[in-house]
Order: C-alpha cells, then sequence, then structure tokens
C-alpha cells in the first residue's frame, strides 16, 4: 500500500498511476481531428468514419465487466498493466493496414480502455485508501488532461513531422508503453485477488444504491457527450468563427481540470456528497442554459461554467463509486456496473441531440433535451450523493468501514 512503501516505490507508484490515468482517453480524443484524412484515404463514409468511435464507445460500455473477472484472477495490478499493453497494441493495429485493420484495432483500444476505466476506482482503493478524494481527482485530472492533449496536438504533430494519420495517431502506444514500464513494479508483486466477487456482484445487482450510482454516472456522461460532440457546431452557427469555436471548446476542458483537482479532495472528507452533487448538476444547467439563450454572448462565461460542473460531475461520479463499496473488489464490481451501463447510455446521447437538431431545423429543442437530461441527473443525484452503507453489503457507512478519504 502507498502508506508502507519505501520513497521510490512510492514515487514510481504514483508516476505510474497517474501516466495510467493520462491514457484513459487519447485513444479516442485522438481521432476525430484527423478524421476527414482517415476518411478519405480508406474511402470511408461520414457513418463509416464515425463508426470507428462508435466501435470504441460500445466497447467501453459491453466490455467492462470484464475487468472484475479479470482482477479475481490476476489482480487489480496485473489487470491495468494488461490493459496498458493492450491499448498500445490496439492503436499500433488501428493504423496499421486497411478499413479492417481500423475497426479491428479501435475494438481492441476500446477494450483496453474499458477495462482500465472500471479497473482504476478499484485501483485507488487498494493504494490509496486514506486519500481516496485526492487521488480520484488526481486521475480524473489526468485523464481529461490526456483527452484535452490528444485532441489538440495530433494536427500539430501531424504538421511537424510530416507523418500522416497512421503514424500520428499510432503514436498514443508511446505513453502507453511508458505507463506500463512504469507499473510494472506493481504487476511483479504478489497479486491481491478479490475475493467473493461474483457473489458481490450479483448482490450489487439487486442493490437500490447501485442503479442510483449508474443512474447518476450514466446521465452526466450523456449531458457531457452531448456538448463534446456538438458545441462547435452550436457556436459555429450561432456565428462563431470555427477557430473561436475550438478554443471555447478547449476552455471548458481547462475548467473541467480544475473541478476535477479540487472537489473530490473536499467532497472526499465530508459525510454527504450531495450538497456537491447538487452544485455541480446547477452548474451544468446553467452552462447548458448559457448556450441555448445567448450562445455569441460571453461564451467565455458559458464555457467556464459548464466546465465546471461538467468536471464536477464526472469526478464525483467516480469518487462515490469508490466510497459507496467497501473493499476494492466491490468497488471494481460496481465501477464495472456502473460504467458499462453508463458508457451505453452517453453513446446515445450525441446521435439523439443530432436527429432532433435534423428534424427540428434548430438548436433550441436538442439543448431542451440536454437540460431535461441535467435535470433526471440531478435526481439521481440525491440518493446517489446521500451517505449510505455499503453496496450490496448492507454494512456501515463507507467511512465507517474505511477510514475518512483525505
Amino acid at each position: 500500500m502507498f502508506e508502507r512503501g519505501t520513497g521510490v516505490s512510492r514515487a514510481l507508484l504514483i508516476a505510474g498511476f497517474v501516466l495510467a490515468s493520462f491514457n484513459l482517453r487519447p485513444a479516442l480524443a485522438g481521432i476525430s481531428p484527423v478524421l476527414d484524412e482517415i476518411m478519405a484515404d480508406l474511402g470511408l463514409s461520414a457513418a463509416g468514419g464515425g463508426a470507428v468511435t462508435t466501435v470504441m464507445l460500445i466497447c467501453l460500455g459491453v466490455l467492462g465487466p470484464l475487468a472484475p473477472l479479470l482482477a479475481r484472477r490476476f489482480g487489480l495490478d496485473r489487470t491495468l498493466l494488461a490493459g496498458l499493453l493492450t491499448l498500445a497494441a490496439g492503436v499500433l493495429l488501428r493504423g496499421a493496414g486497411g478499413v479492417f485493420e481500423l475497426y479491428a484495432g479501435a475494438a481492441v483500444a476500446g477494450t483496453a480502455i474499458a477495462i482500465m476505466n472500471v479497473a482504476m476506482p478499484g485501483v485507488v482503493k487498494q493504494h490509496f485508501p486514506s486519500r481516496i478524494g485526492l487521488f480520484t481527482g488526481i486521475y480524473v485530472s489526468a485523464l481529461v488532461l490526456g483527452a484535452t492533449a490528444a485532441a489538440g496536438l495530433t494536427v500539430p504533430l501531424e504538421r511537424a513531422t510530416g507523418y500522416g494519420w497512421r503514424e500520428v495517431t499510432a503514436m498514443a502506444a508511446v505513453p502507453a508503453v511508458a505507463a506500463a514500464l512504469l507499473w510494472l513494479p506493481q504487476a511483479l508483486r504478489s497479486p491481491v485477488r478479490p475475493s467473493g466477487a461474483p457473489r458481490r456482484f450479483h448482490t450489487l445487482l439487486r442493490t437500490p444504491m447501485t442503479w442510483f450510482v449508474t443512474l447518476y454516472m450514466g446521465l452526466q456522461s450523456l449531458t457531457f457527450y452531448i456538448m463534446l460532440a456538438w458545441l462547435p457546431t452550436i457556436f459555429r452557427d450561432a456565428g462563431l468563427p470555427a477557430d473561436q469555436a475550438g478554443y471555447l471548446l478547449g476552455l471548458t476542458n481547462l475548467a473541467q481540470v480544475a473541478a476535477t483537482l479540487t472537489v473530490p479532495v473536499h467532497a472526499g472528507r465530508a459525510g454527504s456528497q450531495l450538497p456537491h452533487v447538487t452544485v455541480a448538476t446547477v452548474l451544468t444547467i446553467a452552462g447548458y442554459a448559457g448556450v441555448l439563450v445567448a450562445p455569441a454572448t460571453v461564451p467565455w462565461l458559458w464555457m467556464i461554467v459548464l466546465g465546471l460542473g461538467q468536471g464536477a460531475s464526472i469526478t464525483l461520479a467516480l469518487l462515490i463509486i469508490t466510497l459507496r463499496a467497501s473493499d476494492p473488489a466491490e468497488v471494481t464490481a460496481l465501477s464495472a456496473v456502473a460504467q458499462s451501463v453508463g458508457y451505453v447510455l452517453a453513446a446515445l446521447g450525441p446521435l439523439l441531440v443530432g436527429a432532433l437538431r435534423e428534424v427540428s431545423g434548430g438548436w433550441t429543442p436538442p439543448l431542451l433535451a440536454g437540460l431535461g437530461a441535467c435535470a433526471l441527473q440531478l435526481v439521481a443525484g440525491f440518493p446517489a450523493g446521500r451517505p449510505a452503507p455499503p453496496a450490496g453489503t448492507g454494512g456501515d457507512p463507507p467511512g465507517a468501514r474505511t477510514g475518512p478519504a483525505r
């Protein structure tokens, strides 16, 4: 554990943890900036190009339950190492050939991300049990920074190196391999294999708290991916230039980092996360409302407010998963349920909003639908944010079982 390691082992543990977190999004975020090139090179339609990301999102939703099975067999540390190596293989395969390799590599990379997504809250519980809030914030901040770096640097790297989309997107394998090397000392130790995971998994499915947490996770993901997919288009349709629309999306990502670094530290110490969930959702609603009512008026303000709300929401969802379960095995099982269902739900958001935009001819109905989803997020957040016995155990509240999360 973190508290008992030497200085060198602690440094390696934290460095590997941060870099592993950084790798959770570049394989996804780095595709969009060069999607036109991929489509032109391989002769894909717009639907075929969009399917690259869709394949990865489906894997995130469907294959997350593999993580508890792998953790029970090999331990969480070795599961995370396998995820990093599989991710590197997937991004290399994705650019290695034609259409088949493109989709096969996307599926392999998506499977790896799904496993790591689910494993990370359990890793936090296992290695940093008395610092859950702090290290949840660190890992979500690294995740957001990884997505921001991939989205912002893919095209500049392409121009600076003279490489094409294949080589540039394959560069995502470099930080994955680096993270695997840093994490190797953890994986070489005798694995901590969770016991009783199948029983706990079935118990979790019968626990109301599991579904409150899952709904909150899914709805905050849905409202996030709606804006991620459509914000630049909304701003361009409001009369803003394309480059400014891109900068505004970057601004909201920076605001998310500020929230992910601060909110979980305070929320992890609190007896209830309900006030934090409420404020985070209200900020998200305010950001949506600003984009709806006056997208071209002080758009930077709407992006800061939206980013703070969405950054706080995702980090609270992951923190609540960690706090509502009693040990790493149960955290991993709850994470599998919440993230698998959550990503399937999230994948529907951009698609439904696009359909509403096409039918209505404007952005008012789609954004009103997004506001409705935010309202449902708040409703789900009330029971999810309240202190409760660890999911599936009927035991004491989380603080009583694990100690305060500092």
